[in-house]
């Protein structure tokens, strides 16, 4: 009995093998169907798909203006703390204190790339870029300043 039943558990792995080994032989003479993608030799043709999402990032117009607000709203919907808003009061020209960014911290290393701050920023002031090599040596390099030094908010955003 021990011996039929080990002969039987030998015979099962044995066919479980050859149907694995039949599909990957299949593959290897059909080369047109294979989709792999063969990176980083296709760089200059590298098309990735809509929804992938890299890391966000700020665009800044040609005159080096923003649209964040400074609200928050991003570092509020950010399940583990990876964005990080830093703002300060400046004076207005009709004299009136107002709050704007200083620092828009972002923390890649952190980022679980969810999308959430994207969707919660009532300006539309961060976006998802399809960026993704992001490999480095020194861990401090994934922790980014969004905003370009000396930029500010676009004229209209409220």
């Amino acid at each position: 009995m021990f011996i039929i039943d080990y002969l039987k558990e030998v015979g099962g792995a044995v066919k479980s093998l050859l149907k694995g080994m039949r599909r990957t032989g299949y593959y290897f003479t059909h080369h047109k169907e294979i989709i792999t993608e063969q990176y980083p030799d296709n760089k200059a043709t590298l098309n990735l798909a809509q929804r992938f999402k890299g890391e966000v990032v700020m665009p800044h117009d040609e005159k080096n203006e923003h649209r964040c607000t400074g609200c928050t709203a991003c570092e509020l919907a950010c399940p583990n703390g990876t964005i990080k808003v830093i703002t300060q009061f400046v004076m207005t020209p009709e004299g009136k204190k107002k709050k704007a960014i200083d620092k828009l911290v972002y923390h890649l290393e952190l980022c679980t790339m969810c999308n959430l701050c994207v969707i919660a920023c009532p300006s539309d002031a961060i976006v998802m870029a399809q960026t993704f090599e992001h490999s480095v040596f020194d861990r401090s390099k994934l922790t980014k300043i969004l905003n370009n030094p000396d930029s500010k908010i676009m004229d209209g955003v409220e």
